[in-house]
C-alpha cells in the first residue's frame, strides 16, 4: 500500500522549498496536500530566474517540482478579510497546518497556532524555521546555506586542512532533507493524536537538522573538549588506509569504507589485481599493517591511477569490502540500484510528455510511491472552492474582490 496518508488534508502555506518539501513527502504518501498561494506573486519560488546557474524558467520548473508534486493550488489573499475567512473554512477539516512564514507575518495573516486552533482545535500546527522557534534570531529567516550547512558544522567539516569552508553540495540540499524531517514529525504528530487525541506544536529548524547530521562528529567534538574541531576533517590521513578518497585515472574517484581495514585487505589487493600486497610483510599482520598504513595508502593509490573510475567499477563489484563511486548528477540515473529500487521516477506532465523528479526514500511494502506533477499557480482555486460548497456566484465576487485568483 503506498497511500498510507490517504484521508489526511494538508493546509499548506508556505514557499521556496524547506516546507513546501514536507507536503510533498506527505502528497507522495497519500496526503491531500491543498497549497495556499498569494493570488498574484504564487510561490516566490515560482519567480527565481536561475538556481545553481540552471535556467529555472523551462518548461518544467524543477524546483517547484521537487517541492510541490502531487499538491492542489489555491490562489488566496490571506491579508483580504474573504481570503482568511476561506483559509479558516478549508482549515475547519484540515488535519495538519504547514508553514514557514516568520513570526511577524503568521500574526499579520492571522496563521498563527492560536488563529487555527480558534477554528480547529484538533489541527496539528507544524512550522519550519531556520534557527528554531525561540531564542533571539526565532524572528529571523535564513537558509539551507546559512544554517543547515554553514552554521551546522558541515560546510567546515567538508574540507581538507587549511582550506576554506566548502559550498554546498547542490540547490536545496539541507531544505530537502529538512522536509523529510518534518514529514517524519508530521506523521509522529497523527500517530499521538489517534492514540490520545491530542494535537501538537511540531517545530522543525535547519540549523536543528543540520546539528542532527552532524550530530556524531559534533557528540565527539564535545567529548574531547578542545577547540580544533574535536575529529579529523575530510581528507585527513586515517591509520586505516582503507578509509578515504582515492583518484582513478581520468580524475574520477572512488570512497573505501572498510573500517574493519586489515580484515579486509588481502580480498581488496586480489581485486584490485596485486594479490602480492596480502603477504608483503609490511601489511602481512594488524600490526605492520597499521604501522605501514601511509605506504599502503600511497601503494593503493598507485594502482587505482592505472585505470579509470567505471573499469574499477566492475572490478571491484564482488569484493567483500564497503565502497562507492563519487558519482556526478549526469552518472546518478543510470546507477544499477537506484534504477532497480526505482529510486527515480517518470511524472505525466499531462500532454503525453514525461520527465523526471527524484522520489522520497521511504517506500511501504516494497512499492516505489507513483509521483505527480505539481499544480501551476492557483490551478485548483475553482476546485476547491466548489468543494467547499461556494455558488459560482460567490466564487465570481471573491474574484472580483481580489480575494483569490
Amino acid at each position: 500500500m503506498q497511500d498510507v496518508m490517504k484521508g489526511v488534508r494538508v493546509l499548506e502555506v508556505a514557499q521556496f522549498t524547506f516546507v513546501p518539501a514536507a507536503g510533498a513527502v506527505l502528497a507522495d504518501w497519500g496526503a491531500d496536500v491543498i497549497k495556499i498561494e498569494h493570488p498574484v506573486r504564487g510561490d516566490g519560488q515560482r519567480g527565481l530566474l536561475q538556481v545553481g546557474g540552471v535556467d529555472n524558467r523551462a518548461a518544467v520548473n524543477f524546483l517547484m517540482e521537487h517541492s510541490n508534486r502531487g499538491k492542489r493550488s489555491l490562489g488566496l489573499d490571506l491579508t483580504h478579510p474573504d481570503g482568511r475567512d476561506l483559509l479558516y473554512r478549508i482549515a475547519r477539516d484540515a488535519d495538519v497546518f504547514l508553514t514557514n512564514f516568520l513570526p511577524a507575518a503568521r500574526a499579520k495573516m492571522g496563521i498563527d497556532v492560536d488563529d487555527l486552533r480558534a477554528v480547529n482545535p484538533s489541527i496539528i500546527y507544524a512550522r519550519g524555521t531556520a534557527h528554531g522557534a525561540r531564542g533571539p534570531e526565532a524572528h529571523k529567516g535564513g537558509y539551507d546555506s546559512t544554517d543547515y550547512w554553514a552554521r551546522s558544522g558541515s560546510g567546515m567539516g567538508m574540507r581538507s586542512e587549511g582550506e576554506a569552508p566548502a559550498m554546498q553540495p547542490g540547490p536545496a540540499y539541507g531544505d530537502s532533507i529538512g522536509g523529510m524531517t518534518i514529514a517524519g514529525g508530521i506523521a509522529a504528530a497523527l500517530f499521538k493524536r489517534e492514540r490520545t487525541g491530542e494535537p501538537s506544536v511540531v517545530d522543525i529548524s535547519l540549523l536543528g537538522t543540520g546539528l542532527w547530521a552532524m550530530g556524531a562528529g559534533l557528540a565527539g567534538s564535545m567529548l574531547r573538549g578542545n577547540g580544533d574541531g574535536g575529529l579529523p576533517t575530510a581528507g585527513a590521513s586515517f591509520l586505516n588506509p582503507l578509509v578515504g578518497i582515492y583518484r582513478a585515472q581520468g580524475g574520477g574517484c572512488l570512497m573505501l569504507t572498510m573500517l574493519q581495514g586489515h580484515v579486509y585487505w588481502a580480498d581488496t589487493v586480489k581485486h584490485l589485481g596485486h594479490p602480492e600486497l596480502a603477504t608483503d610483510p609490511r601489511f602481512a599482520t594488524p600490526e605492520a599493517f597499521a604501522e605501514h598504513g601511509d605506504e599502503a595508502r600511497a601503494a593503493l593509490q598507485a594502482i587505482f591511477e592505472t585505470r579509470p573510475a567505471s573499469a574499477w567499477r566492475d572490478s571491484l563489484a564482488p569484493m567483500k569490502g564497503q565502497w562507492g563511486p563519487f558519482q556526478t548528477l549526469a552518472q546518478i540515473p543510470d546507477d544499477p540500484q537506484v534504477v532497480a529500487n526505482e529510486l527515480i521516477r517518470e511524472v505525466d506532465l499531462g500532454d503525453g510528455t514525461h520527465f523526471r523528479l527524484v522520489a522520497n526514500p521511504v517506500q511501504f511494502d516494497e512499492t516505489a510511491p507513483t509521483l505527480r506533477k505539481g499544480p501551476e499557480h492557483a490551478q485548483h482555486t475553482e476546485e476547491l472552492l466548489l468543494e467547499l460548497g461556494l455558488e459560482w456566484e460567490e466564487v465570481t465576487r471573491l474574484k472580483e474582490a481580489g480575494a483569490i485568483n
